[in-house]
């Protein structure tokens, strides 16, 4: 399928607004900033509308951030606008990403975080702030290199502390703190992707965790 230039540039300028605005400018990930700054973060839009046509979508980028030099690609956002916007049908497909990380034998090299826009723990309310550490306008994977984790890691001594910093964060923040970031999807949903939200709490992709 042909890419939309106009839809996919929608899309990546949407991701990077939250990357500056909430993921930066809130702090939510101290090491975000500096692989931003370096170009360092490969932007994917995927127009799978589908789990079955996305796997092999996610296969080739984990592939492709495995092959790459770190100095020149460090991080793959991996964007799927068209499909899983239930967050019960995300939150299942990321058994389906984990298992793809053993068929490429990348366990231990790579790891998978996520983000969606209707992301929420497990344990709390739909609309409960917390929830918005882990929304971005668009269901993505996160895909990190293990060891750029671990150095991340070792040059912030206070890495444990990022998840209940960026709760305090948001819950000073307020709803109409995180609405003023004017972080929305621009882009249009596709007809056979448009759906009701499901529900289905994750711990899944925290940002800093």
């Amino acid at each position: 399928m042909t890419e939309h230039p106009d839809f996919e540039t929608t899309v990546t300028h949407d991701m990077q607004h939250w990357l500056q605005q909430a993921v930066i400018g809130l702090n939510l990930c101290p090491f975000a900033k500096s692989v931003l700054v370096r170009q360092q973060i490969h932007f994917v839009v995927s127009r799978a509308n589908g789990p079955d046509q996305l796997e092999p979508v996610l296969l080739r980028e984990l592939q492709a951030l495995a092959d790459a030099d770190p100095g020149l690609r460090d991080t793959t956002l991996l964007m799927a606008p068209d499909c899983l916007l239930a967050f019960r049908d995300f939150n299942d497909f990321l058994h389906r990403a984990e298992h793809c990380l053993e068929l490429l034998s990348l366990q231990g090299i790579i790891q998978i975080a996520s983000f969606h826009p209707q992301f929420q723990f497990a344990g709390t309310g739909k609309n409960d702030i917390s929830n918005f550490t882990n929304r971005a306008p668009y269901p993505t994977l996160h895909l990190l290199r293990e060891s750029s984790v671990d150095r991340a890691v070792a040059a912030f001594p206070q890495a444990e502390e990022i998840f209940e910093h960026n709760i305090d964060t948001m819950r000073q923040l307020g709803q109409g703190g995180w609405d003023a970031l004017g972080i929305v999807r621009n882009a249009p949903v596709a007809p056979l992707a448009a759906g009701k939200p499901g529900k289905g709490g994750s711990r899944r992709g925290t940002i800093g965790r």
